[in-house]
């Protein structure tokens, strides 16, 4: 399903059910606590995990579109920045670490 397609499906479904369109910081907690149920059905290893990731989708979504946000087209945006990324392994510790300079995205964080 493309990302615009979904977002609409998500938006449709909240407005026809009366559910939350218009408070940014409320639908914050609730993807918060969508996200807390995946971590916990992935924890126990219940079997309704792709469940909970589905509605940490949808908060997501729904959130792109209450924020004016084309999800689609920030997630390809961040993927090609992702990819331009350079990372060198800590021989110490093993972890990956970004190589600090110019940040292909145009701002450093």
């Amino acid at each position: 399903m493309e990302f615009a397609t979904a977002q609409q499906r998500v938006w449709d479904n909240k407005v026809a059910k009366g559910f939350n369109v218009t408070d940014v910081p409320l639908e914050f907690c609730l993807l918060q606590g969508e996200v807390a149920e995946a971590f916990d059905a992935w924890r126990r290893k219940e079997p309704h995990l792709g469940e909970e990731l589905a509605d940490v989708a949808l908060y997501l979504l729904s959130l792109a579109r209450m924020t004016g946000v084309d999800l689609g087209a920030e997630v390809e945006r961040k993927l090609a920045i992702n990819a331009r990324r350079r990372y060198e392994r800590d021989e110490r510790t093993g972890t990956l670490n970004r190589v600090v300079g110019e940040d292909p995205s145009g701002w450093e964080r």
